[in-house]
Formats: structure tokens, sequence, C-alpha cells
């Protein structure tokens, strides 16, 4: 099974490869590393593990934290490797397919940044609307979005009220971008964890402008 392991550690020669070693130990396969955040001295990893059937994921939190400094801040099964430089594949897609645009972005989104799911929204006088879902976004609908018209792209309380109650079972993390104007957003979530950085809340800000521009090309 593949899992998603997200860890922060020193940033020093020789600790991502301390972490990996560690993980051999329990059997875990690297499967694929991408750096979320780097700075203060810190970097926070994101690494895609294969695990023997039988082990637990327990054992690559152990594992990773043998190594001094390792801290790991979740772990999640995980389908298939990182796609960090699929940002541009998908742009080219969306442009060559403008009317499927929205769901093109919705399906393509949550794999380049990690997330479980990804809907479009628009704020109506009617409620808000859904555009565009990926295919393992909820069927929830949406009777109150408090947070539209969103201005910038930030992070939003996964205990809100407006949240439903099986996304806070699940410990959902939430993140949300406009997309072109306020009034359009992107809501993006992570069924148990791990939460979104600042840096990846700025990534899917710039990914959500080039697209809104695109599609308004």
């Amino acid at each position: 099974m593949s899992f998603l392991i997200r860890v922060q550690l020193p940033d020093s020669p020789g600790t991502l490869g301390a972490v990996a070693t560690a993980l051999g130990t329990v059997g875990a396969d690297i499967l694929s590393v991408d750096v979320v955040e780097r700075g203060g001295g810190l970097a926070i990893d994101d690494l895609v593990v294969e695990l023997p059937s039988g082990r637990l994921p327990d054992a690559l939190i152990t594992a990773a934290e043998s190594v001094e400094g390792v801290e790991v801040d979740a772990v999640r099964p995980y389908a298939g490797i990182l796609d960090t430089h699929r940002e541009l594949e998908l742009v080219e897609e969306i442009a060559a397919q403008p009317k499927a645009g929205l769901d093109l972005l919705a399906e393509g989104v949550p794999k380049i940044i990690r997330a479980g799911w990804a809907v479009i929204v628009e704020h109506a006088e009617s409620g808000p609307r859904r555009l565009a879902s990926s295919s393992a976004a909820p069927e929830n609908p949406f009777t109150d979005l408090p947070w539209l018209p969103l201005e910038r792209a930030t992070v939003l309380d996964g205990e809100d009220s407006w949240v439903p109650e099986t996304w806070k079972e699940l410990g959902t993390e939430l993140a949300a971008t406009p997309l072109g104007k306020p009034g359009k957003a992107m809501l993006v979530a992570r069924p148990g964890g791990p939460n979104f950085r600042a840096a990846e809340v700025a990534r899917l800000a710039h990914f959500a402008g080039i697209v809104a521009v695109v599609l308004d090309g």
C-alpha cells in the first residue's frame, strides 16, 4: 500500500537520507519526494512511500521520528505518486477544451497539490451554486458558504458551522482560492489532513489565477 507521509525535518545535508534509511528498516520504499516548504532552518517534505502488506502505517511514524529533529505531521493512504509538474499540462488541456475547463480543473487540481477532492462554486443571489467537482467530491449540497465572495486564497476552518458533519468526522482540512473574481472560487479538501501550508495555498492561488486568465481568454 502507498502512503503520503508529511515530515518536518532540519534543513541540513544528510537528514532526508537518514529518514530514508530509517524508513527502509521497516520495509518502506520511497517512491517520490516533494519539498513543500523551506525556511528557518526547517523543511517540510511530502514523501510517497510503499509499505509491504501487513505493516501498519504507525511504523512509518516511529521510523521517521527515530531520526533526531524529525516530526511527522500526517500519514494517509495515497494513490499514485506526486505529480508536482503537471500544472503546465493541465493548463494546456484546459486551453484546448475551454468548455470543459472547470471540470478539468476540479479533477486535476487534487492530483497536483495532493488533496482528496475539489469543487468549484459560485456566489449567487439564491445561494452558492456548484459549477464543477472532482469525481471524489462528496455530494453535500451547499446551502451556506459564508466565506464567499472570497478576495484571496486562504485556509478555511474545518470546524466552522457551515462545514458538514461528515467532513468534520473525517478531520477534513480545507483551503479555497478565488477563480478570476471573488464570486467564483475553488474549494480543495484533504480528509484526514495534512493541513495546508502557506506555500501550498500560494501555489494554489497562482495556479487558479493562470487558469482564470486562460478561461476568460
